[in-house]
């Protein structure tokens, strides 16, 4: 269980701080980024979600889990737009993070300098099991780091990998339990 740190700061001398939330499909990445960020509004702070305008599968702005736990969000195209407008909050939630290009990483890392707690949740390896996009950055500079498993559909085990069952060989393509599904280390190099 993730436990939101206290630096023992006072407000004035706030301590920014990133925290990457990772796994691979149906492995909760994003229930967990909305528990979070529900515990943030809980405790009165400010808080701004963000999504790849490209995601679309649940909801067009809101970032939505598969279990229908909904967040509201604000979808941009680029993750320079986040700094634009992030404002004043103290939480930075950002969901899907791998659709992102290499500029989140400093997003990320100027949100966090200037004292705000930021939440990214992603895909940590594609449909071929090869770190995704910039989550390899984010997770060697983030402090906080939660690696969040699926059950693998085939046998049972603790599932990493996001196997996709269509042929396509495209980086991204978007969908659901139609395109893809959980699988362990053994089971998703069986089929290889």
């Amino acid at each position: 269980m993730f436990i939101e740190p206290h630096f023992g700061k006072s407000p004035e001398d706030k301590a920014g701080w990133i925290e990457v939330i990772c796994g691979s499909m149906f492995s909760g990445k994003t229930e967990e980024l909305i528990r979070r960020l529900n515990r943030a509004l809980i405790a009165r702070q400010q808080v701004e979600i963000f999504k790849p305008k490209m995601d679309t599968r649940y909801d067009d702005t809101n970032v939505v889990s598969h279990d229908e736990n909904t967040i509201r969000s604000t979808p941009v195209q680029f993750a320079t737009e986040i700094l634009l407008l992030s404002g004043n909050c103290d939480v930075v939630g950002i969901d899907e993070a791998q659709f992102f290009n290499d500029d989140l990483i400093e997003v990320c890392t100027k949100l966090s300098n200037a004292g705000k707690r930021v939440i990214v949740a992603g895909l940590d390896m594609d449909f071929e099991g090869k770190p995704f996009g910039p989550m390899p950055y984010l997770l060697a500079m983030a402090e906080f780091v939660t690696k969040v498993h699926a059950i693998c559909i085939k046998c049972g085990n603790v599932a990493t990998y996001s196997y996709r069952l269509t042929n396509q060989k495209d980086k991204v393509v978007l969908g659901e339990s139609e395109k893809y599904e959980a699988r362990c280390r053994n089971c998703f190099f069986e089929d290889d």
